[in-house]
């Protein structure tokens, strides 16, 4: 089938939170959205009514990041479906099961489990999509990809029952610098968003913990971040408005990383 005439971004887990906020937003900035998630396609409707209300045609590219079998479905959906891919944003993600102290509970179970899928499932992701990206640009010269990873504030705030959290955000670092570095000779920048505390369900658990943190300075601007937040600073890279930045880290946290006395 020819290709979408539209821009095609692919957002995992974007089917909630975040990354539904990522979706939204570069759906009314024009582009068609892979959707992404691990739900039935029947348990998504409600994401993929509201992208597509927004005049966004939507694939429903189910699978977990983690699999490599589900990595090439979700992209072979989105080119079966639009025969492009413009942007990759790298979202999906998992905080540490059970929150397991580092000294008397963490387990290799739990740290392979996040390992998986925020760090080893967004690399050779990104090395799929690149791999299609760079066909595009050499057979169109005028192509303007773009992959954004999003992490956390936790890369850089230890969390001693979250390490395997917080090291798979602290690497994403490094894998941003490597593709923006691989991507380069493409004309295919690389970012990184880091949020902050940002309303979700990763955050649902926690809320009365932050509302005290937030009502006594953790931020600078004293509310929760939003998914919109987050969407509004991507669709800001995707459209090219921070240019000769690739490899950088944008952080969405209010403020949260500044350190006064």
């Amino acid at each position: 089938m020819p290709a979408s005439p539209r821009p095609v971004a692919l957002i995992t887990g974007s089917t909630r939170g975040i990354g539904l906020g990522i979706a939204r937003r570069l759906a009314s900035d024009g582009y068609d959205i892979g959707l992404n998630g691990v739900r039935p396609e029947a348990d998504a409707q409600e994401a993929i009514r509201e992208i597509t209300s927004q005049g966004a045609a939507v694939a429903y590219a189910r699978g977990d990041v983690s699999s490599a079998a589900d990595r090439t479905s979700m992209l072979e959906a989105v080119r079966s479906r639009f025969g492009r891919l413009d942007v990759l944003i790298n979202n999906a993600g998992i905080t540490s099961p059970g929150r397991k102290d580092i000294l008397n509970e963490a387990d290799e179970e739990s740290f392979d489990r996040v390992m998986g899928v925020n760090l080893k499932g967004p690399f050779f992701l990104t090395q799929a999509a690149a791999r299609w990206m760079v066909e595009q640009r050499q057979a169109d010269q005028g192509f303007q990809g773009c992959i954004i990873n999003v992490s956390s504030v936790s890369a850089e705030f230890v969390s001693t029952n979250r390490g395997d959290y917080c090291l798979s955000k602290a690497a994403t670092r490094m894998a941003t610098w490597l593709w923006a570095t691989r991507m380069a000779e493409f004309g295919i920048p690389v970012y990184e968003i880091q949020p902050g505390v940002i309303r979700s369900d990763m955050t649902s658990g926690v809320t009365e913990k932050y509302d005290r943190l937030i009502a006594g300075g953790l931020t600078l601007d004293r509310r929760w971040g939003e998914p919109d937040d987050v969407g509004r600073a991507v669709a800001a890279l995707v459209r090219g408005d921070i240019p000769y930045a690739t490899g950088q880290v944008l952080k969405i946290d209010g403020g949260m990383t500044i350190r006064t006395l």
